[in-house]
């Protein structure tokens, strides 16, 4: 065996998890390239992802963090339960601020926003890989200070009150859909959704639906503007 050929061998099997084609292919292209990573396998959603893995056995998944059906932070935990360990790079186009907290907490090992570009996710990937957790150095002094007690969780950001399913309720809240539309869309009864619309306006100290409505469409502005 060549020198070449036992690289290949030995190169670290990354899986994608992504629903857009085009990422994907991206993603694929931007791998493949390396002498020491290649692409194992890829899906679109995390039922498909859930079903290749067990067979596939890759050492890294790289996943976004919204997926149609169930979003990343599930599909963290039910990799966790089905392969114990298996390391889990989020890729996403949702400000880290947002959710590199839940990633970690959920079992991954690693948070990066897809504008950083190749370079970026190449040591994130490599860094995963050996065992350490990747954010960005603006995120890690968030997260020690966090951990500290220098920064009081709950009083940096009322979203950290909620849990990762009222936050997932919470944003489609914002975007204007109905709880018939987030029941369907999380495969969840209208009822369930109704409970966690309740929970979210408990620990937002907010008295009404509309009220709540309004609050989570001038959170998403706030976003959108980077504030």
């Amino acid at each position: 065996m060549t020198k070449k050929s036992a690289a290949a061998q030995n190169r670290k099997r990354i899986f994608i998890v992504d629903d857009h084609p085009m990422m994907r292919q991206g993603l694929a292209q931007l791998i493949g390239a390396e002498p020491d990573l290649t692409v194992c396998g890829e899906a679109e959603n995390a039922g498909a992802a859930l079903a290749a893995i067990s067979t596939l056995k890759p050492e890294l998944v790289l996943a976004d963090i919204s997926l149609p059906g169930k979003n990343g932070l599930e599909l963290i935990k039910d990799f966790q339960a089905m392969q114990p360990g298996l390391p889990v790079l989020v890729i996403s186009m949702h400000d880290e601020s947002l959710y590199a907290e839940r990633v970690l907490r959920a079992g991954g090992r690693g948070y990066i926003m897809k504008q950083e570009g190749g370079k970026k996710l190449m040591q994130a990937i490599r860094q995963v890989l050996s065992g350490q957790i990747y954010v960005s150095e603006k995120m890690s002094a968030s997260i020690l200070e966090t951990f500290s007690g220098r920064r009081p969780g709950t009083e940096n950001s009322p979203m950290e009150k909620l849990t990762d399913r009222e936050f997932e309720v919470f944003q489609l809240i914002s975007q204007g859909k109905g709880m018939r539309e987030i029941a369907e869309q999380f495969h969840l009864s209208v009822k369930t959704v109704e409970v966690h619309r309740t929970n979210i306006k408990a620990k937002l100290k907010l008295k009404s639906a509309s009220e709540l409505m309004r609050f989570a469409v001038r959170w998403s502005e706030s976003q959108s503007a980077g504030t």
